[in-house]
């Protein structure tokens, strides 16, 4: 099943536990699109559909880096002295190099990082939970563990604080049903699923 039949449900999803809550319209309107949202999460993994889309271009990121490092050389060269001039065209040096190894796959674990600083900046635990979640799924095969129960309960977690964080009825509820809606459409039951979901991971691969 393809992003957008994922996204569809997953908004339906949405608008269903808005109606159960009672909810006013923007608000609606907001779990509409947390459950859409949740609904594509499963697919972050590293050869998701999903990952490339969130992410930088990695010849961008690659390119500023390079450029980083070779304005520290000129500054280093120009202000310098000594001991530091030579650590400084080192660190120079170091980032050209590192740089230079950036993949499009290495996006995933640099985009899980920038969520996990910005969640201990903010002291938001569930943007701290969401940042290790895409780091995780950056180093995990597609339609694996971001496609198994520890999962949903491990997402289950950023729902809760994400829904204590906002203070608003139906976000835990739109998220966590929105994220289970993935995994149910893609199951192997479905007509259109040439592959299933392994639903116990680690403990068993049979697919569902």
């Amino acid at each position: 099943m393809n992003g957008t039949a994922h996204a569809t449900i997953g908004a339906g999803v949405g608008f269903i536990v808005s109606q159960t809550v009672h909810a006013d319209p923007t608000t609606t309107l907001l779990l509409v699109g947390m459950g859409g949202v949740s609904g594509l999460i499963p697919d972050i993994d590293i050869d998701g559909k999903l990952s490339n889309k969130i992410t930088l271009s990695h010849t961008l990121i690659r390119s500023v880096a390079q450029l980083i490092g070779i304005l520290m050389i000129i500054y280093i060269l120009l202000e310098g002295t000594g001991t530091e001039q030579w650590m400084g065209i080192g660190a120079g040096v170091a980032i050209i190099v590192i740089s230079s190894f950036i993949k499009q796959r290495h996006m995933l674990t640099i985009t899980g990082l920038g969520v996990l600083a910005g969640g201990v900046s903010l002291q938001e635990l569930w943007l701290i939970l969401l940042g290790v979640y895409i780091i995780i799924a950056s180093f995990v095969p597609h339609r694996s563990y971001t496609h198994s129960l520890l999962g949903i309960g491990y997402f289950a977690f950023i729902a809760h604080y994400l829904e204590q964080a906002f203070s608003i009825e139906g976000i835990f509820l739109a998220c966590l049903i929105g994220y289970c809606s993935h995994l149910v459409a893609d199951m192997k039951v479905l007509p259109f699923n040439k592959r299933g979901v392994k639903f116990f991971l680690p403990f068993s691969s049979k697919e569902f």
